[in-house]
């Protein structure tokens, strides 16, 4: 199915069936979004509002959009991932099966996951009959996530320009292992590798899904003992249904010494094969732009020859028709074979040639073809050559060992790393792919941590959905710690991305310094340390603490050897091929991947056992509070590595909680429990400035001893809005829920969040962080139904505003004005969804910033039929403005209200 953009208008054209609620929304967590979406005219806003799902729904409304829309296209057929009870997979699989034309792509029993393809006229019966099943606890439609471009340059976009250039120097052979171009140091990782020499991430894989690793890169082929850096290589999607045209079907039989194929004759050892045709024109959506070998066209093709009894894979590179002179190619694992297309030049510093491996997927169902193949299987070959940079650079930030040469490192430049690559050649990555990508990983590859740097963002971002709940029962089974960036659709409040909102992944939201503001980017800024701008926001919708962490979400770091170097244009250096300047919480997630790889190197080394849990406890109880930030933008904060090992040798643990506690929002009538989540919440209740309000919230100790255990109940990150209306103690029985009063009083308008925290004082580590947020918005009232502010924005700095739109508006326009000539200061409008109706991109709606390809109207734009709510309009001056304080005034007004 066709990705929807993060910044796509609800409704319109050929997606108009679509369920407004459940757009469908994806973001991939890089910085740079997608293209813009909106001309000078008006802007669509979201439509209207769908009933809402039953509670107990096992098909969300997103993934019925997702039904509808194919219907409306006319595809033959639906993928749908299921999960199901761990161990009763055989029900669904039988109601499946005996649907016509239906198959089963993937089953894991163990888990508790189906994935399965179906006719869409017969889609409607066959999820009927498995939501009857109690075996069955939710249903997922595939649909891809875009992976945009990371980049920041100016010069990314034709034509566009910044400011002038910065006065730090390029990275290099010389540059420290501390440094603010890949500053790892900020999370404690350097000071901590230099401390404990053994614990560099030596006797640690890290999984890596996402859109492949360069296996030729020089910073990526050793750990710092001298082993192979990159220890596996596998391709994620499916053959049939992620249509990724890197994977060939070998369905047409060949024999040696001499077969025809193709039009021509080809020669091969004697033996029994099957025979394919790869043409470099299916890579034309990834970075190589379908020119493998670098040629300068993408017309070539290349023989495959599959050797079926040995395993083997022989290429045709020299295109001679000669099997014979070619190299057997096992997977990657089996030996560490890598091929090439193309030849490089020595004597330039850029590699003209483009590493891949091999790999073998027997016995595929073909169903999905329809016709001929139902009932019938056949092998894949895959020919594994990496999608963008994207993976590279993740790598890279969470691992790489030597950069440019010298003492820069990854974070954990002991680790091994196992790639998998779960991105297609459309611009994106299927969620079949990052989930049974991640299974692959966890369950197969023996990896210890997983990195995923992708995710979009639902109008729902509750949680409660079968990918989400597969994540969660991956790392209780089998105690591999996910981490997921937290998404790039920020700065708005909830707009924290899918699966960043699994329960027990540790979601990681995007910071920065001062001095990499500077050294990576050239831009100038008052501010000591701070959230980036795009950093997704919590909370869930359900209230629940999104994000876990933050760490540094910029840094210079490894890409494609193929690909020239890639700085950002305004900090005055150059950079050789190999390395380049990227952004994202895509960048902060590996940080804090290879900072916790650390942690799990050290336990290993003193023989520690270190669970998933105990890990999360140490993170989260010890990371450092960001001035300035509030708790739904930074989670427990900045990771804080040292203070965690402390935590973890005093045996860091925690029992566990479920808490209930009130929802407002507009989606909170879909929630799970209708009105309730696991924190507190409360977006459109009304609450006025000086108001006092009281909400309860009931908190379950789940675990921990059978008799009644005395908690301490402590404010963090808390600006005086929120206190107890109670003692400060509060003793919990084991199973049995006990309600906490608490109290709200904003002494201003806008939002207010902070972090209550529930510990057993004889446990080490704070026991459960509970979210609190609550909105105080500003209502457009008669007759004028307007809201003017003046203030001053402060380069790289956000400021939100939050205005009640009253029903039977039929727009909501929005200005702005009073700028200083020169200045690149912007609004963008969020739905009371949590999603945004602008690019959020940091190239798009900027006044003063030439920009050929932006198309969204930088002083005036209109939001036709906008959603009765709460709306946030958020300010912000881009890094390459030229002014620190940026003055504007910001207008915002309902326009054709009735009733």
């Amino acid at each position: 199915m066709t990705p929807e953009s993060p910044n796509a208008p609800f409704g319109g054209g050929r997606r108009a069936v679509r369920i407004a609620v459940a757009a469908g929304l994806v973001a991939a967590l890089t910085a740079a979004g997608a293209a813009p979406v909106f001309a000078d005219g008006p802007t669509p806003g979201p439509g209207p509002v769908a009933p809402p799902n039953s509670a107990a729904a096992k098909l969300g409304s997103q993934d019925a959009s997702l039904l509808a829309e194919a219907k409306a296209d006319g595809d033959k057929t639906v993928t749908m991932m299921i999960a199901t009870a761990p161990g009763r997979t055989g029900q669904v699989t039988e109601k499946l099966e005996a649907v016509k034309g239906a198959s089963i792509g993937q089953a894991y029993d163990k888990l508790g996951y189906v994935r399965a393809t179906v006719p869409t006229a017969k889609a409607d019966a066959a999820i009927a009959e498995a939501q009857k099943l109690d075996s069955v606890h939710g249903i997922d439609l595939k649909q891809e996530i875009r992976l945009p471009d990371p980049t920041p340059r100016a010069d990314s976009v034709p034509g566009a320009r910044g400011a002038k250039a910065g006065a730090y120097p390029a990275p290099g052979k010389d540059t420290p292992a501390k440094n603010p171009y890949q500053p790892a140091f900020e999370t404690g990782a350097v000071g901590f590798v230099q401390d404990h020499p053994k614990a560099d991430g030596r006797g640690v894989t890290i999984g890596i899904l996402d859109s492949g690793i360069d296996l030729g890169h020089p910073a990526l082929q050793k750990t710092t003992t001298g082993e192979r850096k990159i220890v596996d290589w596998v391709t994620a999607t499916d053959p049939l249904a992620d249509s990724d045209g890197t994977w060939l079907p070998m369905t047409t039989d060949a024999a040696g010494p001499s077969f025809s194929f193709n039009g021509r004759t080809y020669t091969a050892p004697a033996g029994s094969y099957q025979v394919s045709l790869f043409r470099e024109s299916e890579t034309a959506g990834g970075d190589m732009k379908g020119d493998l070998n670098r040629d300068g066209d993408t017309t070539d093709s290349w023989a495959v020859l599959y050797d079926k009894a040995k395993g083997t894979v022989r290429v045709d590179l020299d295109d001679d028709g000669n099997f014979g002179n070619d190299e057997e190619l096992k997977p990657y694992k089996d030996g560490f074979q890598v091929a090439y297309f193309g030849k490089d030049n020595p004597d330039t510093p850029i590699a003209e040639r483009i590493p891949f491996v091999v790999q073998i997927r027997k016995d595929v169902p073909m169903d999905p073809k329809g016709g001929d193949w139902v009932g019938k299987k056949a092998d894949f070959v895959s020919i594994g050559v990496i999608e963008s940079e994207h993976g590279t650079h993740v790598a890279g930030i969470t691992a790489a060992n030597g950069l440019f040469g010298g003492k820069m490192n990854g974070a954990a430049p002991g680790a091994k790393l196992v790639s998998s690559r779960a991105c297609t050649w459309s611009g994106g990555c299927t969620n079949v792919a990052l989930t049974e990508g991640m299974i692959d990983l966890v369950v197969n590859r023996g990896v210890d941590i997983v990195n995923m740097s992708i995710g979009g963002l639902p109008a729902l971002n509750d949680g409660n959905n079968a990918r989400s709940e597969l994540y969660t029962r991956l790392i209780d089974t089998y105690g591999v710690q996910l981490v997921i960036s937290a998404g790039n659709s920020g700065p708005g409040v909830n707009t924290i991305g899918d699966p960043a909102l699994a329960d027990k992944v540790v979601s990681v939201g995007a910071s920065i310094s001062k001095e990499t503001w500077a050294a990576n980017y050239g831009s100038e800024v008052s501010t000591k340390y701070a959230m980036m701008p795009f950093s997704s926001r919590g909370p869930r919708e359900d209230g629940g603490f999104t994000p876990t962490l933050t760490a540094p979400g910029a840094s210079i770091n490894t890409t494609p050897t193929w690909e020239p170097g890639a700085p950002v244009k305004e900090s005055g250096y150059d950079l050789p091929p190999g390395y380049g300047m990227l952004q994202g919480t895509s960048m902060a997630s590996p940080q804090a991947t290879g900072a916790s790889a650390l942690l799990v190197s050290a336990a290993k080394q003193q023989r520690m056992k270190l669970t998933p849990a105990d890990l999360r406890t140490a993170l989260t109880s010890t990371a450092k509070q960001i001035k300035g930030a509030q708790a739904y933008e930074q989670g427990a904060g900045l990771i804080n590595i040292e203070d965690a090992w402390d935590a973890l040798r005093d045996r860091a643990t925690a029992h566990e909680y479920a808490v209930e506690a009130p929802v407002s929002t507009m989606l909170s009538g879909r929630l799970k429990k209708p009105g309730f989540g696991t924190g507190l919440y409360d977006r459109e209740g009304g609450l006025k400035a000086g108001e006092t309000r009281t909400y309860d919230v009931t908190i379950t100790r789940t675990s921990g001893p059978d008799k009644a255990v005395w908690h301490e109940l402590k404010w963090k990150n808390n600006d005086g809005t929120f206190k107890l209306a109670g003692d400060d103690e509060v003793k919990l029985p084991l199973n049995k829920p006990v309600t906490v009063k608490v109290k709200a009083k904003a002494k201003t308008g806008g939002l207010h969040s902070a972090v209550l925290t529930v510990d057993d004082d004889r446990t080490e580590g704070i026991d459960k962080q509970i979210l609190t947020t609550v909105v105080v918005a500003e209502p457009l009232t008669g007759p004028a139904y307007t809201v003017e502010k003046s203030a001053k924005a402060t380069r790289n700095a956000t400021t939100s505003y939050f205005v009640t739109v009253p029903k039977g508006a039929k727009s909501l326009e929005v200005s702005m004005g009073g700028l200083t000539e020169g200045s690149q200061t912007r609004f963008i409008a969020i739905s009371p969804y949590g999603v945004p109706a602008d690019p959020t991109s940091t190239v798009n709606c900027y006044p003063n910033y030439p920009n050929p390809a932006n198309t969204c109207r930088p002083d005036l734009r209109t939001y036709k039929n906008p959603l009765p709510g709460v709306w946030e309009i958020e300010v912000e001056s881009r890094r390459t403005s030229p002014l620190l304080e940026n003055p504007y005034t910001l207008k915002v007004k309902a326009d054709g209200v009735t009733g």
